[in-house]
């Protein structure tokens, strides 16, 4: 009975065919990941041209940073956070394979909430970190931008994105969370202040600012839309040079994993045609062999 089970066995599961099943489908994983190395290197070549012209880009707009921030370091105004109307601008893009870009967004607008324990509206671009945070804070929504990231941002975009920003809720205080681009290897994540309306009307502000000239509503009302535009387009520029250096480095990687996946898989596949080829020369000489004796 044992022998019978045995045979039946061999009959369903010859070796034979387990070789050959084994080989194709090595080779038809072989050129699944051959063809994923071509891909990653083709988006490595296209990353590195767009990272070349948001840098270009970065380095003329390198100036706007700290000049937005000027009337907070040096005029004395700070920006004050009240119990209501609290507004968090994240900035990422719609598109992905750039490490932990939008992530890092989403993480540290979380972590606000929490160290705070303020309920901040959130305007977040790009569909990425949007998506992220929609899972949990879908209702804190009061503005979505989508198709960020496909081309280097320009200040007329971040005009428009910061009135549609100003149109769609009233907010005391604001802050943007994006990635602030260190080298071609690296990046941070950072927070970067707003000037609203409430924050330069206010008594200390006032004061600060009459050190330099009169203060009327109008005058604070058109500085604070200019200079929300204003960080908005750095921010946007920092994190799309971000984004194009860390897809640059990722796909990098992913091709150099996928070279070594292909050595891998091409010594796995000649070691076991070798196997195949060794077992039928055994077979046939044993053949043989039995048909001489006979």
């Amino acid at each position: 009975m044992a022998a019978n089970m045995f045979a039946r066995a061999r009959v369903v599961v010859p070796q034979g065919a387990r070789s050959m099943a084994t080989l194709k489908e090595i080779d038809m994983r072989l050129k699944s990941v051959t063809s994923i190395a071509k891909i990653t290197k083709s988006m490595k070549m296209v990353a590195s041209a767009k990272f070349a012209r948001a840098q270009r880009s970065l380095l003329a707009t390198r100036p706007i940073g700290p000049s937005s921030l000027a009337l907070i370091e040096k005029g004395g105004v700070e920006p004050t956070e009240s119990q209501d109307s609290n507004l968090i601008i994240g900035i990422s893009s719609d598109r992905g394979l750039c490490g932990g870009i939008h992530s890092a967004i989403a993480k540290r607008v979380r972590a606000k909430q929490l160290e705070t324990g303020i309920d901040y509206k959130l305007a977040m671009l790009g569909d990425k970190a949007r998506g992220i945070m929609a899972r949990t804070h879908q209702d804190n929504f009061v503005f979505t931008a989508s198709n960020m990231g496909k081309k280097t941002p320009t200040f007329s975009e971040a005009v428009m994105l910061s009135n549609e920003v100003t149109k769609s809720c009233e907010f005391d205080s604001a802050v943007i969370y994006y990635n602030h681009f260190k080298n071609a290897a690296s990046y941070t994540t950072s927070e970067r202040p707003v000037l609203t309306t409430s924050n330069l009307s206010s008594e200390s502000a006032v004061e600060a600012l009459s050190h330099y000239e009169d203060v009327d509503e109008e005058s604070t009302q058109n500085y604070s839309e200019f200079t929300l535009a204003n960080n908005m387009y750095y921010c946007m520029i920092e994190s799309a040079t971000s984004e194009q250096s860390s897809r640059m480095t990722s796909m990098e990687n992913a091709t150099n994993n996928a070279g070594d996946m292909i050595d891998s898989l091409r010594l796995r596949y000649n070691r076991t045609r070798q196997a195949v080829i060794t077992t039928e020369l055994i077979e046939i000489i044993s053949g043989s062999a039995a048909l001489e004796d006979a």
